[in-house]
């Protein structure tokens, strides 16, 4: 969803734009500008979700709704900051003559201001932009028609790949989040057009990494997607990533602009992207559910009409998932609806006699799950509220959970983790603006992965640990797969109450860096933690069980 602004981002993204001018002409640096994803010149209109449900064009860095993060400071940014110097220059100009930016009016100041005038008159809004629903007309509508892409040219463009890459120089994955999310929100809403519901997060289904990207300048990254199954008032959509070679040219179009000058902007179909020499790095799936503004409960939705076989079988894919995951979410829990199985018990068993067996040894690589934990605490400021105002924007909390996982993996590895996967994550309840936001992070489980299938690391409870879930030849080297669960907890300003906002479940391959030098591993100690052991394995093989899967859909 849409997020705004960061000044010291957009001051420091200026700064690279002024130093280069140093370096070329007037001329080339103004090309320069104009090939750059971030200046697509885009449609105006008097509120900024107005491009939200229109057709319009399938790439959504034309739209203020999905952009990337880089895009949307810029942008918002711009916005603002043209209104401001506008109104300033001259104040006598007349609504008909402004400039349609002029009257851009979804600034924080203005939102807070018409909620407590509705709470005057004992109305509450959920959103600042959208209360109206406009139609309640329930239409069919293709995967074509909500197919929105995003193009991240990093292997084009330093300074795209600048604002995106990490310290070991691949993507920083908490960013493309933000990304996902955005563009995921901007399809559910060209599915919904006419209508104009609030949408928001209900879960991401999976996040889960196909192919890894050694350098971020490897390619071009696509964002992708469509809904691909519908309820009365929910959807599923999934989007993928895809790399474009370098020597592959995106397709383009010419627009011609308000001012007569001619852009080149990206056009990239479905077709293209299903080049067989394209490699699909990402698959994420989300649900998204749509309500009434006005009553405030759930609304229906538009059909999606599957018009081939490939799209039947995603169809009813999606279906069969829908239902599996309701019966999971009531079954999933260990400590309130099952017991452990028996081979389950044994591995209890077996990792206790593990933490008996080091007992009085010096295991710096063995770690207590309960030595393996973080916390973060941070205020929910306006800057990264979502498109409905009030409160926070998915993708944001989903970098800052996924960063915190990073942290976590990094401190007890001592190594440069590689995302695989984030797992299935219910938006339980919202985050508001102007709430205090508690991040609690563990690392939940570990496992050895050697090549050679015969692991010699960590000799004194080797023998205790579990067989590994993943199957070592889809990893380029050994290393340790850890999985860390951040736990977000909102506490509201008015009391000392706080409440769960859901939970993120992240796993990591850590590659090893000496063939000598010990995994790291950790151990459960008290029941609680076996419990979190044990479920958090089950996760580890539903995840390997779906990247196989997902390899062999990604060649269909």
């Amino acid at each position: 969803m849409l997020r705004t602004f960061n000044v010291p981002r957009f001051q420091t993204l200026n700064k690279s734009i002024n130093q280069s001018k140093k370096l070329f002409s007037t001329t080339k640096i103004q090309n320069y500008q104009k090939s750059m994803v971030i200046m697509n010149k885009r449609p105006l209109h008097d509120d900024p979700h107005v491009t939200d449900n229109t057709p319009g064009t399938d790439n959504a860095a034309t739209q203020p709704d999905a952009l990337t993060t880089v895009m949307t400071e810029q942008y918002d940014r711009q916005r603002l900051f043209d209104q401001s110097n506008c109104a300033n220059v001259n104040k006598a100009t007349s609504p008909e003559e402004a400039p349609k930016d002029l009257k851009f009016k979804a600034t924080w100041l203005n939102a807070i201001k018409e909620r407590q005038k509705q709470l005057s008159h004992g109305k509450i809004i959920d959103s600042y932009l959208y209360n109206n629903v406009k139609s309640t007309e329930i239409k069919d509508k293709t995967r074509k028609d909500s197919f929105s892409y995003l193009y991240l040219p990093f292997k084009e463009d330093p300074l795209i790949a600048d604002f995106y890459v990490n310290a070991g120089g691949r993507i920083r994955m908490g960013l493309v989040f933000q990304d996902l999310d955005a563009l995921a929100a901007r399809i559910a809403y060209r599915h919904c057009s006419p209508s104009e519901p609030i949408i928001v997060t209900a879960s991401v289904d999976r996040i889960f990494m196909l192919q890894h990207m050694d350098s971020i300048t490897d390619a071009n990254l696509v964002l992708s997607g469509s809904v691909v199954w519908t309820g009365r008032s929910s959807m599923e959509i999934t989007v993928k990533a895809t790399a474009v070679p370098k020597n592959v040219s995106v397709p383009k179009e010419t627009t011609t602009n308000a001012d007569g000058t001619s852009t080149e902007e990206p056009h990239i179909t479905e077709e293209f992207l299903n080049n067989p020499e394209f490699q699909t790095v990402l698959m994420s799936s989300f649900t998204f559910v749509a309500r009434n503004p006005e009553t405030h409960k759930s609304l229906a939705i538009n059909k999606l009409l599957p018009i081939n076989e490939k799209e039947w079988s995603d169809y009813k894919r999606a279906e069969s998932h829908n239902v599996a995951k309701k019966l999971r979410a009531k079954n999933e829990n260990l400590k309130q609806n099952a017991s452990p199985t028996a081979e389950e018990s044994q591995i209890i068993h077996n990792l206790y006699k593990a933490n008996e067996s080091i007992q009085g040894l010096s295991t710096p690589f063995v770690k207590m799950m309960k030595d393996c934990c973080f916390k973060s605490t941070m205020f929910v400021q306006p800057q990264f509220r979502n498109r409905h105002s009030f409160q926070c924007f998915g993708g944001a909390l989903m970098k800052w959970t996924f960063e915190l996982a990073y942290c976590t993996t990094t401190s007890v590895s001592h190594g440069l983790p590689r995302f695989l996967s984030l797992d299935a994550t219910t938006f339980k309840a919202p985050v508001p603006i102007g709430s205090i936001l508690h991040l609690d992070s563990k690392v939940v489980y570990s496992e050895h992965i050697s090549k050679s299938g015969n692991p010699n690391s960590n000799s004194a409870i080797e023998k205790f640990l579990p067989l590994a879930q993943n199957d070592p030849k889809n990893f380029t080297s050994d290393g340790t797969v850890i999985q860390v669960k951040v736990d977000t907890t909102v506490q509201e300003l008015q009391s000392d109450k706080k409440y769960s906002s859901g939970s993120f479940i992240y796993s990591f391959f850590v590659p090893k860096q000496d063939k000598d030098a010990e995994d790291f591993t950790v151990l459960p100690e008290s029941y609680s933690d076996y419990i979190e052991y044990i479920e958090a394995r089950r996760r580890t093989a539903d995840s390997a069980n779906y990247g196989e899967n997902a390899k062999r859909l990604a060649k269909l």
